[in-house]
């Protein structure tokens, strides 16, 4: 799949998508981005811009209340799982960390099932309704606020942790999971999240995934591609992906996964991870080292290892 970058504006070749249909799983893939960007504008399909003034996108049409209650009927708690109204109750989710950029949207949806955000990106997707998705809202670039008055998908009550395998260090969750918690949960039994962030008592695990998180631990485990082993996916049709391998092993098929870890919710919605958890240390060293140059400090890592 190739990204072209044009006048400051990412845009997608479609001409790659087709070559790579190559199974059920990427032709829901293929099948989710042609329903939604039909054939006439797939010559190049803006997803952000980069730079310049920000173009509106008249396909998009802005929710009304006919659309609000359609969300209402879709969700098991229509009263604690939808925020319209006032601009105060909306504001932690339409203003980014940095408090840089400012989003306009009057709809935020707290699904709590796999289902239900299925349901709202098909409703969204056949209405033309623009979706943001949200987990913890901690990025510093603004990717995870509004541009215009999309819907906003906010993932924070999908926060169950689903199963824990002690023996083999995996844990299976939902997306809306806080960072902490999870370091607090598998911290009980042993284990060690392989990512560490200072943003972790806010930021949520499926954000970490559609952004491939860094953090301190990223030296010692390596990226979330390394150590994720699988997820669960709602593509923009709302067709929902089954990829919740728990083997650390797995050579069956394409890793379609990777696809989605760092995407930032341009290619679907993560709504679970599977991720390997290495055994928590014994003990901890910490050292202050003062290095003279460059080449010693390589060799200090090098001594380290």
């Amino acid at each position: 799949m190739n990204v072209n970058i044009k006048n400051g504006v990412h845009l997608l070749s479609w001409n790659s998508i087709h070559r790579y249909k190559l199974n059920s799983h990427m032709t829901s893939i293929y099948s989710s981005l042609s329903e939604t960007f039909p054939a006439k504008k797939r010559k190049g399909v803006a997803f952000f811009c980069t730079k310049g003034n920000i173009l509106s996108n008249n396909n998009l049409k802005s929710p009304n209340s006919k659309d609000a209650e359609a969300f209402q009927s879709i969700l098991n708690d229509p009263n604690g799982s939808i925020i319209t109204g006032k601009p105060s109750d909306l504001e932690k989710y339409n203003i980014d960390w940095l408090r840089k950029h400012v989003g306009k949207s009057k709809i935020v949806l707290k699904p709590q099932t796999t289902e239900e955000v299925s349901s709202i990106l098909s409703y969204c997707n056949e209405h033309h309704i623009g979706v943001v998705p949200q987990a913890g809202n901690t990025g510093l670039v603004g990717g995870s606020v509004p541009i215009f008055d999309e819907v906003i998908v906010s993932l924070e009550a999908m926060n169950k942790t689903i199963s824990f395998d002690e023996i083999n260090g995996i844990l299976v969750c939902e997306s809306g999971c806080v960072l902490q918690n999870l370091h607090d949960y598998v911290a009980s039994k042993k284990h060690l999240i392989p990512i560490d962030l200072g943003s972790k008592g806010t930021c949520m695990i499926g954000g970490n995934v559609s952004t491939n998180a860094g953090g301190q631990y990223f030296y010692r485990f390596g990226s979330l591609h390394a150590n994720v082993l699988g997820l669960e996916i709602v593509l923009a049709n709302g067709t929902v992906l089954d990829l919740m391998n728990t083997n650390r092993k797995d050579n069956t098929g394409y890793d379609l996964k990777h696809l989605f870890i760092g995407a930032e919710g341009t290619l679907g919605i993560v709504t679970k991870v599977v991720l390997s958890c290495p055994r928590l240390p014994k003990s901890r060293n910490v050292a202050l080292i003062g290095c003279n140059s460059f080449e010693a400090v390589q060799k200090a890592l090098s001594l380290a290892k």
